[in-house]
């Protein structure tokens, strides 16, 4: 398979901080594009959270190489990944990168966007995804980046948005056609994030499932709505993938083992939470009454397990609420 090691540095400033802050040679991750079927490959990203050990290279991304151009799905954590996944495809194909979907925005599938917008790319996104961008969280999730990603995420990386903003208002999925190869975005929105998307590749039978499943790790759930996460993640199957390729983890060619870990805890997480916000049990109480060994050696448990927790409490008890006013 083609690979490529990722460069120190980005250039200029960055060159200079990241000699000075720089982990060894030894923490450096490779981007390596894999392949998946005929048209679609990936590059797949460390299990656990972003860090520096791994150069915040710890999400997925996708490509699929058309006869007129190349269409990616999602751009990883920093304009470095975002730089090295752009040299990972022109060593596969000649083909220049016309268009970029990213699946939604949270900072490590999007900082990368940064090194692969240009005059000639179309970037799609989900239209709620204009709302998420705009949001105070997102500039203090790329504060707090710079303080613990440096100098991967620096005081030049920028988040960039779409040029073109998918309105899925009035239908769950927008049909499209690249160069002999036809896709499918699929509408997810309110699942891991408001702007979630899926894209379908239908000739190759293979899925770019961004976060709705994590394969092989805990995902991270913060305050999402659960309930509509379980429901999104049905629509994987009547599919039937050939391939899934989750935002994190390991591809997938019989995905239902691995999308059962991320259901399995949803499910666990909602049962818990849930009858500690019905019964008026303190969070503190209830996560510590709380048994997590199901779950404790899974990776990103430790880094994750506890705001996954304290988000669904708090959506739990707004779902009790909801059904004793209706």
């Amino acid at each position: 398979m083609p690979e490529l090691r990722i460069g120190r540095a980005c250039g200029g400033a960055l060159l200079t901080l990241a000699a000075l802050v720089a982990p060894d040679d030894s923490a450096a991750e490779d981007v390596r594009p894999i392949r998946a079927s005929e048209h679609v490959w990936y590059v797949e990203g460390d299990p656990g959270v972003a860090s520096t050990a791994n150069r915040g290279f710890n999400s997925n991304a996708g490509f699929v190489v058309t006869d007129d151009g190349v269409v990616v799905f999602d751009a990883l954590g920093t304009p470095e990944l975002g730089a090295a996944l752009k040299r990972a495809i022109a060593a596969v194909t000649a083909q220049p990168v016309r268009l970029v979907i990213i699946s939604h925005f949270h900072a490590d599938h999007f900082y990368g966007l940064q090194a692969l917008a240009g005059p000639e790319v179309e970037i799609w996104a989900n239209a709620k995804g204009r709302e998420t961008l705009a949001a105070p969280l997102t500039q203090d999730r790329l504060e707090q980046r710079r303080r613990d990603l440096a100098p991967y995420v620096n005081e030049q990386t920028h988040p960039v948005g779409a040029n073109r903003w998918i309105d899925f208002s009035s239908q769950r999925e927008f049909a499209f056609e690249r160069g002999g190869v036809k896709f499918r975005l699929i509408d997810v929105g309110g699942a891991h994030s408001p702007e979630d998307i899926m894209l379908w590749i239908e000739g190759d039978r293979v899925l770019l499932a961004g976060d709705l499943y994590f394969s092989g790790r805990v995902p991270f759930v913060g305050n999402a709505d659960t309930r509509a996460w379980l429901a999104a993640i049905d629509r994987i199957g009547p599919l039937a993938p050939a391939i899934v390729i989750p935002g994190h983890g390991h591809a997938s060619r019989d995905p239902a083992p691995d999308v059962a870990l991320t259901r399995e805890y949803l499910l666990f997480l909602r049962e818990a939470m849930g009858k500690a916000a019905r019964d008026m049990v303190p969070f503190e109480e209830a996560y510590a009454a709380t048994d997590w060994s199901r779950f404790a050696a899974v990776p990103a448990f430790a880094a994750a397990n506890r705001i996954n927790a304290y988000g669904t409490y708090l959506r739990m008890e707004q779902e009790a609420l909801g059904s004793v006013q209706r």
